[in-house]
């Protein structure tokens, strides 16, 4: 086996996933890109040591970055740096992408959230929802329907 198809020890790439992110937002769009990362934070993420809950991403002088994503830094990181863990981090997007999401999150009233993180042929790459917020009714709508689905399957599977 080649040392770049290494996985994780359950088989899978993913790094860290932002599972509020379906609770509080309608997700209508996901798309891929790229972070601009430190050595030591690479080192964190193949950790582990990452956390996406209350981080989101902004776009300023027409470039989006994610901001509030929390990378802990590993005490072997290094002697000669001072990590700052929450520091934003610039995401690599194709300008046409790029424009169109300045578009919808200006005019429309959208969202940009972080979703996943995970690696992909070595690299390391965020997954970004395009969203809109929930209302309290429509959050527990959501979980009734889950409920609902539960219940059902539970039924089928003893009936």
């Amino acid at each position: 086996m080649a040392k770049g198809n290494k996985k994780t020890s359950d088989g899978s790439s993913t790094i860290a996933l932002n599972k509020k992110a379906g609770h509080d937002y309608f997700i209508e769009q996901r798309l891929e890109c790229g972070l601009v990362l430190e050595g030591w934070e690479v080192k964190s993420l193949r950790a582990g040591r990452v956390q996406l809950k209350e981080s989101y991403v902004k776009i300023l002088h027409a470039e989006a970055f994610l901001i509030g994503a929390h990378i802990s830094a590993l005490a072997t990181a290094s002697t000669h740096i001072n990590p700052d863990p929450t520091r934003s981090r610039k995401l690599l997007l194709k300008r046409s992408e790029l424009n169109r999401l300045i578009g919808l999150t200006e005019r429309s009233g959208y969202t940009l959230i972080p979703t996943a993180l995970y690696w992909k042929r070595g690299r390391a790459k965020l997954e970004v929802g395009l969203a809109k917020g929930k209302k309290q009714h429509d959050k527990r709508a959501t979980e009734r329907d889950r409920d609902w689905q539960r219940e059902k399957e539970r039924i089928f599977k003893t009936g």
